[in-house]
């Protein structure tokens, strides 16, 4: 599909319908296979397999409400308590990283609330810490910190 800069790992597609579907293993199951869908498996191998974030502390596409409006979070990391640790949302590698996709992901996490943001498209990944106090400077990380 696209060559990413993010590590390879051990893909399982099908063919379903004239569809290229990708095995999920956070929701179990195959999902149709689109850019999107590409980059948001790629990462959640690259946090799994490279820095260790538990895999069943994640969770993939759940829904949440912002607005009075039904939205999709990409993912949600949770700390060992349940709470949110760290919000990523993931565009197609063609997508570039404007500040729109920041302004996303921080309406997320008025909802959602956790600790970590990152923002990425499979060539380049971002994540900073989540300010509580309103309007402070959002300060990048050099790296994904460790699970806590």
């Amino acid at each position: 599909m696209y060559k990413l800069n993010l590590p390879d790992f051990k893909l399982v597609l099908r063919k379903e319908g004239g569809k290229v579907l990708i095995f999920d293993v956070i929701r179990k199951k195959y999902i149709v296979l689109t850019p999107e869908e590409w980059v948001r498996q790629h990462f959640v191998h690259y946090l799994i397999d490279h820095f260790k974030y538990p895999k069943s502390l994640f969770r993939v596409e759940s829904s949440l409400t912002y607005n009075k409006l039904q939205k999709r979070s990409d993912i949600v990391i949770h700390n060992r308590f349940g709470k949110p640790w760290m919000l990523i949302e993931c565009k197609a590698p063609e997508i570039k990283l404007t500040q729109k996709a920041f302004n996303q992901v921080a309406v997320y996490n008025m909802t959602i609330g956790a600790r970590y943001v990152a923002v990425t498209n499979g060539m380049v990944q971002y994540c900073f810490e989540a300010s509580k106090e309103e309007g402070s400077e959002v300060k990048f990380m050099e790296s994904f910190p460790a699970f806590e």
